[in-house]
């Protein structure tokens, strides 16, 4: 388990694993219907507090076992949110399809509207987690979750600004108007930027990994490492 590799390997799994995770239980609820969608949220409470357990617990863990218990709980947060989004339960006030001769501003207005509450909490989680975590050993789960957040937020402006190909069929129908905010082109200019930043990431994390000897710090710096390089993947996807 003090093994780089074995530590980039389960960052992999563990990554992918949550994310199908979650489309698989959001999409079983659209064929249900009802209050399914609801009920998801609330049994997944549970992931979120052991996910705020084990941040809390392992804060003060400068060990393997601190670090892995550390990254799955950012995990674990980050994945109870974004259930609640993708639920429509944390989403944000503008809940009606983008019209099509909308001008930029207005456009961008939307789009914001559509996401503001799900943002608001994602920045909460982040800054609760500095917070308290602060003089703790173990920073390793701020860092995941922080992966995480930067990530997403570029994300989110290159599908504003354009790419050629979005995968709209992972979408379940609490955000059926989400699409129309977007935009299909062959290339914008934020795009260049997020790969350059991302790719400054992994080599930085790259850097800390073979300078270290600490098992706990490459471990650590393993998982940090596999995290940016799939956000970076995800972005040239």
């Amino acid at each position: 388990m003090a093994s780089a590799w074995i530590a980039a390997l389960l960052a992999c799994f563990i990554w992918w694993f949550s994310t199908g995770a979650i489309l698989m239980v959001v999409k079983r609820a659209d064929r249900t219907g009802g209050n399914a969608h609801s009920w998801s949220v609330i049994w997944g409470f549970a992931f979120l507090a052991l996910g705020s357990f084990g941040f809390w617990y392992s804060m003060q863990m400068p060990t393997i076992y601190g670090t892995y218990i550390a990254f799955g709980s950012a995990i674990l947060i980050w994945g109870w949110i974004e259930l609640a989004f993708l639920s429509g339960k944390i989403m944000g006030p503008t809940k009606t399809p983008c019209p099509a001769d909308a001008p930029e501003w207005e456009r961008f207005i939307r789009a914001w509207g559509t996401i503001a509450y799900h943002e608001a909490a994602l920045l909460a989680a982040l800054l609760v987690m500095v917070y308290i975590s602060q003089g703790a050993p173990n920073h390793f789960g701020i860092w995941t979750y922080a992966i995480l957040f930067f990530a997403r937020i570029s994300a989110q402006l290159n599908l504003f600004f354009g790419v050629p190909k979005i995968n709209t069929e992972f979408l379940p129908k609490p955000l059926a108007h989400l699409p129309s905010h977007f935009r299909i082109a062959r290339l914008n200019w934020l795009f260049p930027f997020s790969i350059t930043a991302l790719t400054f990431a992994v080599a930085c994390w790259l850097e800390r990994l073979f300078a270290v000897s600490d098992p706990f710090q490459i471990v650590g710096f393993g998982l940090l490492t596999a995290l940016s390089a799939l956000a970076l993947l995800e972005h040239w996807l």
